[in-house]
């Protein structure tokens, strides 16, 4: 059985403040956790049924295992059903490099705030091997139990960054490119991108801010046929970066 106090400490986590109180984060289901343990990133305690467990890696140090029982691993995480693993990771401190100091196309999110986009955003960096996330201080919490499910394991490998984005976006060096989504861009298609610089992407209900659309230098439409109003941020943003590296 696990106990009352660490119960109430895996409960806590469920929440940003208790997170960043703690310096901890949850990372759900068995292939997230396997790929947590075969990142590095320091974890302090992996909670697995039984079944499970069979599948951890030898050189893991037992004293960080708990086995339990399916439905207890579900009552401890967020999960409907969960009867694989649940793992308590510390947060990662923030990439020492910072974004515009290095060459390549970094994706930037001004206001993603649903943490399923988000999570499936940094699973896109990691297909395409951007160098990192940059985030503007209204998106969803990178380390959200669902983001992290949602980025089946990417968590583990993209750098992500937290900046007040119109700043940070107005400090790079000149003459770096600044692409973003819009209805009246040019039409994606007929363009040969390079991929170097930043790509932003706003949230699917409300597009880029004023503050961060002036910070553009070149504005991406993808055309379509249908009667579609919009399209999912992350549909729009796997569109924009086949572009930029379909010639790659």
């Amino acid at each position: 059985m696990v106990s009352k106090a660490v119960t109430k400490y895996v409960h806590a986590l469920h929440l940003k403040k208790y997170r960043l109180r703690h310096g901890a984060f949850l990372v759900e289901g068995g292939k997230s956790v396997l790929e947590l343990l075969s990142s590095g990133l320091q974890t302090e305690r992996v909670f697995v049924t039984a079944e499970f467990a069979l599948k951890l890696p030898a050189q893991l140090a037992q004293s960080l295992v708990e086995v339990v029982s399916e439905d207890e691993l579900t009552r401890l995480g967020t999960l409907a059903t969960n009867n694989t693993a649940l793992a308590i990771a510390r947060l990662p401190a923030e990439p020492p490099l910072l974004p515009g100091a290095t060459s390549g196309l970094f994706l930037a999110l001004d206001q993603v705030r649903d943490p399923g986009n988000l999570g499936t955003l940094i699973r896109l960096a990691d297909w395409y091997g951007l160098p990192g996330v940059v985030l503007s201080e209204t998106c969803a919490d990178p380390w959200a139990p669902k983001t992290v499910a949602a980025t089946m394991g990417s968590f583990t490998r993209v750098p992500v960054w937290q900046r007040e984005l119109p700043g940070w976006l107005s400090s790079l060096p000149a003459g770096l490119p600044v692409y973003g989504a819009d209805l009246h861009g040019d039409n994606v298609h007929g363009l040969t991108l390079q991929p170097q610089g930043v790509l932003v992407m706003g949230s699917e209900s409300h597009g880029l801010t004023p503050e961060v659309e002036a910070c553009l230098t070149q504005r991406l439409h993808i055309p379509g046929r249908g009667q579609a109003e919009s399209l999912n941020v992350a549909i729009s943003a796997a569109i924009l970066l086949d572009n930029f590296h379909r010639n790659g």
